[in-house]
C-alpha cells in the first residue's frame, strides 16, 4: 500500500504549479494534503477511483486538509473532539477494519513564539487522542506536524533553537509522541541521512541552497513496524513550499 502526505500551501495555486502530474504519477491508496487554503465548494476535484474527504477551516483561506482514497473506510471522523482545536480543519480521520488512517496539520507557533502555549496543549490533546485510537487498533499518522526533531532535521540547527518548529518545547512533544509507541518512518530505514528536508523557506534561495527542514512526517504505531517497506521525500517536486512525503506498507 502506497500513501502520499503534501502540504500544498493552498491547494488551487498548487493546480497550477503541476499538482495533477504527480498526483496522478503517484497512484496513490492515500493521498493526504495539508493547508488547502479553501471552503467547500471552492475547488471541482473529484478525482475517479478516489473516495474524497475534507476539513475546512471555519476562516476562510486558512488551514485545511483533506484525503483522498481508493479504500471506502468504516467511518470518517473529523477533528479530535475538542472544540477548542477543532475550527481550523487540521485533523481527518479515516477508520478501517484494521487500522486508522489520520492526516494532520499541527498549529505553527508563529512569529516570535505567539501560539507556543496553545502549541503546547494542541501537542498534549492530540497525542492523547492517537493513544487512545492506538488501544483499539494501530493507526498511520501523515502530515506537516511543523517541527524538527532532532538536529539532523535541518540545515541550521543552532540559529534556529529558538525559532518555531525548533523550539526545545516542540521538540519534547514529539519525543513524547514516539515514547507514547509510535515510529517515526523516515528515521526508522534512515537513521542517519542527513541533508534530506521537506520544507524550504521562499526567501533567502533556501531550496536552491538545500537550507531545509523536514517537517512532514508518516508516523506509525510501533505495532506496524514489520509492516513498513520503505519512505521516500521527494524533494524533486516542487508546487509548494513544502515536497511530498511517502509511506510504503504491508497492509
Amino acid at each position: 500500500m502506497k500513501l502520499i502526505s503534501w502540504n500544498v500551501n493552498g491547494i488551487r495555486a498548487c493546480m497550477q504549479k503541476g499538482f495533477m502530474d504527480f498526483f496522478t504519477a503517484a497512484d496513490a491508496d492515500f493521498f493526504c494534503l495539508q493547508e488547502t487554503k479553501l471552503q467547500e465548494g471552492q475547488i471541482d476535484f473529484a478525482p475517479e477511483g478516489y473516495h474524497a474527504y475534507w476539513n475546512y477551516a471555519e476562516k476562510k483561506g486558512y488551514s485545511g486538509t483533506a484525503i483522498f482514497t481508493k479504500r471506502e473506510p468504516l467511518s470518517v471522523y473529523y477533528g479530535i473532539g475538542i472544540p477548542e482545536h477543532d475550527t481550523e480543519g487540521r485533523v481527518i480521520t479515516l477508520e478501517y477494519e484494521d487500522f486508522y488512517m489520520v492526516t494532520c496539520y499541527t498549529p505553527n507557533s508563529q512569529n516570535e513564539l505567539a501560539r507556543l502555549p496553545y502549541r503546547m496543549k494542541w501537542e498534549d490533546d492530540f497525542r492523547a487522542y492517537l493513544k487512545a485510537l492506538d488501544a483499539k487498533k494501530p493507526l498511520i499518522l501523515c502530515g506537516d506536524l511543523n517541527v524538527a526533531h532532532e538536529e539532523i532535521d535541518l540545515k541550521n540547527p543552532k540559529t534556529n533553537r529558538k525559532n518555531a518548529g525548533f523550539t526545545d518545547e516542540e521538540r519534547e512533544k514529539m519525543t513524547a509522541l514516539l515514547n507514547a509507541g509510535f515510529t517515526d518512518t523516515f528515521r526508522h530505514f534512515y537513521p542517519d541521512t542527513e541533508g534530506v528536508y521537506s520544507w524550504w523557506s521562499y526567501r533567502f534561495k533556501a531550496r536552491e541552497k538545500n537550507a531545509g527542514w523536514r517537517i512532514d512526517y508518516f508516523i506509525t504505531s510501533a505495532a506496524l513496524d514489520e509492516k513498513l517497506t520503505d519512505a521516500k521525500i521527494h524533494t524533486d517536486i516542487s508546487g509548494s513550499d513544502h515536497c511530498p512525503v511517502e509511506l510504503t506498507i504491508a497492509l
